[in-house]
């Protein structure tokens, strides 16, 4: 589906979004942010961030932008947060496949149902990696394809028609992570029927040939992510909230 296109049909649910799909999807957005255990002034990245259902959810130390293209979405987010006085917030509509920040821009990106809702996913996932400074953490919470081979023939007969609402149903998390500098450091299923994953990936990115991951390693082997500002952000056992 065309950009354009896109825009449209998710400006056209802005004023309906958070009735119809804001408890549903509550969980996985919780679990995202909660999760996330995010440190003073880390600087925070929502590519898709819609009606700013998430914005509320996230500590007041961090810094957080939103982006989306649809003006009709980003005019309920900005309402929002002018209600709920969030100074350190600032949302832009821009395009996700061609974001207008300086490469490393941000500690973490994340970005909730957006990478099936997007013409190129793989731009999208593209520019979340170039903003996403080395080491840090890209999160995708989202619908991927199912392993089950009968579940995901469905969803591919189903991904025609759902692609007129605005979504897709038959791209799988491997592809999505093929040719990407990310590695997975935590998947957690979420949602209703648990048919959504909590995807958490290290940005592995490199830059003069050599690995800018910070390398640092805990005494159980675990990767450690370094924030800015020194404090170390340790990788959980899957399933389990970082801490």
């Amino acid at each position: 589906m065309e950009l354009e296109k896109i825009e449209r049909v998710y400006t056209s649910y802005a004023k309906i979004y958070d009735r119809v799909f804001g408890k549903v999807f509550h969980e996985g957005r919780h679990s995202m942010i909660q999760n996330l255990n995010a440190q003073r002034d880390e600087k925070i990245l929502e590519v898709g961030v819609g009606t700013g259902l998430a914005l509320p959810m996230y500590p007041r130390h961090c810094q957080i932008v939103g982006i989306d293209f649809s003006e009709g979405m980003l005019d309920q987010a900005k309402q929002r947060a002018a209600e709920h006085r969030m100074d350190h917030v600032r949302l832009h509509r821009m395009d996700a496949a061609a974001m207008e920040f300086q490469d490393d821009s941000f500690d973490t990106v994340v970005a909730a149902y957006v990478v099936t809702a997007v013409p190129d996913y793989r731009k999208v996932v593209s520019e979340m990696v170039r903003v996403c400074r080395p080491g840090g953490r890209i999160v995708m919470l989202n619908h991927f394809s199912n392993d089950n081979k009968l579940i995901a023939a469905i969803e591919k007969v189903l991904s025609p028609i759902t692609k007129n609402l605005g979504w897709r149903t038959d791209l799988a998390l491997q592809t999505v992570l093929d040719g990407t500098q990310l590695q997975v450091s935590r998947k957690q299923n979420v949602n209703p029927f648990r048919l959504w994953a909590l995807v958490e990936c290290v940005n592995e990115k490199y830059v003069n040939g050599k690995t800018h991951m910070n390398g640092v390693k805990n005494g159980n082997g675990a990767a450690a992510y370094v924030h800015l500002n020194g404090t170390r952000l340790t990788e959980s056992a899957p399933g389990q909230a970082l801490v």
